[in-house]
């Protein structure tokens, strides 16, 4: 039974006339499925689909873009206004606080959507620092519309066509909104943050153009397929964020930022591989690995990829474990082969 005093996004009646089944995330009441997690994975992969991501946080930062980049991993002085970054907030102990996106829409102005859960202490850490920060995620409602076919829908409804990781303000559906080419699924599509007030006009707008509804267990299969990374899952503020494969998202030679100091001495010990099955089975986080050696690591995500009708799993890994190494995880008591691999699992098609 769902929890009564969930929050409930603005698109919450138009998930139920859909038939949504709903899951709490964060404290939020999302749609997990409407047609079936197959389904809705399905019409990412093959065509376009449409997903309800208001519980992501919505922060507002101003004040100079220096003093952000000392509170955050990546550097921000590697992209220009109208571009995002994927970017994170480290703990002084160098785990992850949270993982989140920033839009420079100037110098002195970002956007920041972190996660659900880690929204308040990303707005904490940002404020510390002496930024000006204003949490607008219940005031702020964002559409994820994703697939091969998902440019053809948007264009007519007003999406400018934008580079990978661009954004730009303009009119969807006749509401103005903030849509950046991004996405969590693998494919090619935008996120729209618009203004939860309005938020029915853009969703009724993909939905009559096309788009599949789906829900974030489909999200969740989807990013798994590509390799990325869930906080709580491959991230986490008590593992370090060496052992979790996101230097790419670390620029340990710009100077000072929350972890660094840590960040720069944790020995890379573990990392984090993909898993594909030999045998018949379907991993889940937080089952064992091993190899001829011994325990090896655990699964920190598993599932089912119904693009390649096998089970899958993303693992934290000792470093000396390689791509095409054969191991086992202890699915329910039993010990399945399976093969380390190189992810994404299947072609990503975000810049394509």
């Amino acid at each position: 039974m769902s929890n009564p005093q969930a929050v409930l996004p603005a698109l919450h009646d138009r998930h139920v006339s859909a038939g949504a089944k709903f899951a709490e995330f964060a404290g939020w009441s999302m749609p997990l499925e409407y047609q079936g997690v197959v389904t809705e994975h399905t019409a990412v992969r093959s065509a376009v689909g449409v997903f309800d991501v208001s519980h992501l946080g919505t922060l507002t930062v101003r004040g100079p873009s220096a003093v952000l980049n000392e509170v955050l991993s990546n550097d921000l002085t590697r992209i220009t206004d109208g571009q995002a970054q994927y970017t994170l907030l480290l703990t002084d102990d160098g785990g992850i606080v949270d993982d989140l996106i920033a839009y420079r829409v100037g110098d002195d102005e970002f956007i920041l959507v972190p996660n659900a859960a880690n929204c308040a202490a990303v707005a904490d850490a940002v404020a510390r620092a002496g930024l000006e920060v204003t949490d607008v995620t219940r005031q702020t409602a964002i559409i994820a519309v994703q697939g091969p076919a998902s440019d053809a829908l948007v264009a007519p409804l007003g999406v400018p066509d934008l580079d990978y990781m661009s954004f730009a303000t303009a009119r969807i559906a006749g509401v103005e909104s903030t849509v950046c080419r991004t996405g969590y699924t693998g494919e090619r599509g935008v996120e729209i943050l618009v203004p939860a007030d309005a938020a029915g006009v853009v969703w009724d707008a993909v939905i009559a153009a096309g788009a599949v509804p789906c829900g974030l267990g489909a999200r969740d299969t989807l990013r798994t397929e590509m390799g990325y990374p869930l906080h709580g899952h491959e991230l986490s503020p008590s593992v370090p964020a060496r052992w979790s494969s996101v230097g790419w998202a670390v620029v340990a030679d710009k100077g000072p930022f929350n972890g660094r100091d840590a960040y720069v001495v944790t020995p890379a010990e573990q990392k984090i591989v993909g898993l594909r099955m030999v045998e018949r089975g379907i991993p889940r986080p937080q089952m064992t690995v091993w190899t001829a050696d011994g325990e090896c690591g655990y699964t920190t995500s598993g599932t089912f990829s119904p693009t390649l009708k096998t089970g899958i799993a993303l693992a934290r890994v000792r470093t000396s474990v390689k791509v095409d190494d054969q191991v086992e995880i202890e699915v329910r008591g039993r010990r399945l082969s399976a093969q380390v691999v190189k992810v994404p699992f299947v072609a990503s098609h975000v810049r394509g």
